[in-house]
């Protein structure tokens, strides 16, 4: 491995931001982050559940961990900007941002900013709530950045002529797409993060027994019930996701994809250095502040 950075001794002490951390393998890495004494701040769209969540990781790592729930909705970019204003405006530092929250979703729905969903949720929001905080994450320094993707990238391509998935929607297609982007925007961001103390890296959780899918009908559901036993649990699943932010072995690695704690190749589309920045200023372009 690479020499880690001075000053990255693990997670104890350090923010972290995480998105979908209400349920699945963000609940399950909060909860492990929050038992090695991390700092988190949990952003949710429902106070109820970020209240759950935080009883929770409460009940697993002890009553004394902090923990902040912010409120939004990531399929908003006004919800992601003013939720990147409030973690500016609370912290005076951002150890680590975890770009977990994610859905795949059996129709074609639009955003209320006109983008299709799957895509405004999987790619532009960690898109735009990490773009958004890059001087903060820099100022903070040595610092990370964690998006969760899926194996499902493999076999697709982005639609640059069609982002909006307007031409057909296949769901199980269109989610592979979202976490293909998700791969690409790591190796730009990485890229671009050269030199400035800040890594960042993607992951594969495996197929985790989580709620994901179950909102897509009675099909579905079952579908997923039914597979049940195959999947790992979401402790397993987030052991990668946990040690990504806290080991300090990965200081200086940065633009990778990785799979069960070891790095792995992602498909060949994945790969491509100019996909990748065609894909940057694609989501700079759909992300662009439409009120100013």
């Amino acid at each position: 491995m690479e020499e880690a950075p001075r000053g990255w001794n693990g997670i104890s002490g350090k923010l972290v931001v995480i998105t979908g951390a209400t349920g699945g393998i963000g609940l399950a890495a909060a909860q492990a982050l929050g038992r090695k004494g991390a700092r988190l701040a949990l952003v949710a769209r429902s106070e109820a559940r970020a209240d759950a969540a935080e009883a929770s990781i409460r009940a697993v790592a002890g009553a004394g961990v902090v923990i902040d729930k912010l409120k939004a909705d990531l399929t908003s970019q006004a919800d992601v900007r003013r939720l990147a204003t409030e973690v500016r405006s609370r912290y005076g530092q951002l150890d680590v941002l975890i770009n977990n929250a994610g859905a795949i979703y059996s129709h074609r729905q639009l955003s209320r900013d006109g983008i299709e969903l799957t895509w405004a949720l999987n790619h532009l929001a960690p898109f735009l709530l990490t773009t958004l905080l890059l001087d903060l994450l820099k100022s903070s320094a040595p610092a990370r950045v964690i998006t969760t993707s899926s194996m499902a990238h493999r076999g697709v391509r982005i639609p640059f002529d069609d982002l909006n998935a307007e031409r057909g929607y296949r769901s199980y297609r269109r989610y592979g797409e979202s976490k293909l982007a998700n791969i690409l925007f790591t190796v730009e961001l990485a890229r671009r993060l050269e030199g400035s103390g800040v890594t960042a890296n993607c992951f594969h959780p495996g197929f985790v027994a989580t709620g994901f899918n179950r909102n897509n009908g009675a099909f579905m559901n079952w579908l997923m019930k039914t597979a049940g036993p195959l999947a790992r649990s979401p402790e397993r699943g987030a052991d990668t996701l946990v040690w990504l932010a806290d080991s300090p072995d990965l200081g200086g690695v940065s633009g990778q994809y990785f799979t069960d704690r070891r790095r792995r190749t992602p498909s060949p589309e994945a790969q491509n250095a100019e996909t990748a920045r065609r894909l940057w200023d694609a989501s700079m372009a759909q992300t662009a502040d439409r009120h100013g």
